[in-house]
């Protein structure tokens, strides 16, 4: 399957790096997010990328030119330097499309603007490329395939530290639960939809509110519910945190270094997971659980 990858945004609230950089760009020890998130899909056998490009789209395309595999991988260099021999590689397998969609377009508008790089597929995978997680992957794709819906996203943990206040019309409190809670559960920006995705996107239409909503009303938008690990690169302080987690070899995403190698192929029939409402790209809270394609998803 193409993994679409959403690298147009400004990154606003993680400005001291994406007022020079993108934010798809900003490095997690000595790789970006992106390179990261990308080895993730490639782990699952998803190596056929298109980057939707806008905000310093330049550099993007400018750090894969001058991709140099030696900078990030083992390799011993003889005879005097003339000769390089690598240990690993990572780009050897894959195919990147660069396409500008706009500066300032919209999620909606850039899948829009990447559709004729996706004639002939059926189905595609789809990733807002500001966050990484431990999500199985082919179990997420195989549960989106038995659904029959048009597009499955993966549900996660707020990672907030609010609590949700719940209360009467009278103004009295009748519940206080942490955001943490697994009741509370948000968009956590990976998808999979099948090609009638763009039945459902209007012009000038952001992907998770309008399109979202009349999925949701004929019951074709589905989730696949993840309680492991998820984290967003929004700020300045999740940058630090990636960087620690990192710096101390606590990599839950780098699932290529702790399981076997998967292959698209491979997912099996199971069970289909729990779903839940979700959240747009905000990553809003959701109140209830549910299952199946029976959903609402919030408004940004």
């Amino acid at each position: 399957m193409k993994v679409v990858l959403f690298c147009g945004g400004l990154g606003t609230r993680l400005r001291e790096h994406s007022d020079t950089i993108p934010k798809p760009l900003v490095s997690i020890g000595y790789r970006p997010i992106l390179w990261h998130l990308m080895r993730y899909y490639a782990h699952y056998g998803h190596t056929d990328f298109i980057l939707a490009l806008g905000y310093h789209g330049h550099l993007i395309r400018d750090y894969f030119l001058k991709y140099d595999e030696c900078m990030t991988n083992d390799f011993t260099l003889s005879d005097g330097g003339r000769t390089r021999t690598l240990h690993a590689t990572d780009l050897e397998n894959w195919r990147i499309t660069f396409v500008d969609t706009g500066l300032h377009s919209n999620i909606g508008q850039r899948l829009l603007r990447v559709r004729p790089y996706l004639e002939g597929e059926t189905e595609f995978l789809a990733n807002y490329a500001d966050g990484l997680s431990d999500l199985p992957l082919d179990e997420l794709i195989a549960d989106f395939r038995r659904r029959r819906v048009v597009a499955t996203l993966a549900s996660v943990r707020s990672l907030q530290s609010q609590h949700a206040v719940q209360a009467s019309q009278e103004g009295l409190v009748t519940a206080m639960k942490p955001l943490r809670s697994d009741e509370f559960l948000i968009n956590g920006g990976f998808f999979a939809m099948r090609r009638e995705i763009f039945d459902f996107i209007g012009e000038g239409e952001e992907l998770v509110e309008a399109p979202f909503e009349r999925l949701c009303r004929k019951k074709l938008l589905s989730t696949y519910r993840h309680l492991g690990f998820w984290q967003a690169m929004d700020t300045f302080k999740d940058k630090i945190t990636f960087d620690r987690m990192e710096a101390r070899g606590e990599c839950p995403w780098k699932v290529w270094l702790t399981e076997p190698q998967r292959h698209p192929s491979a997912a099996a029939s199971r069970e289909p997971a729990a779903g839940a409402k979700s959240a747009g790209h905000a990553r809003k809270p959701v109140q209830a659980l549910r299952s199946g394609a029976e959903q609402g998803i919030a408004a940004k």
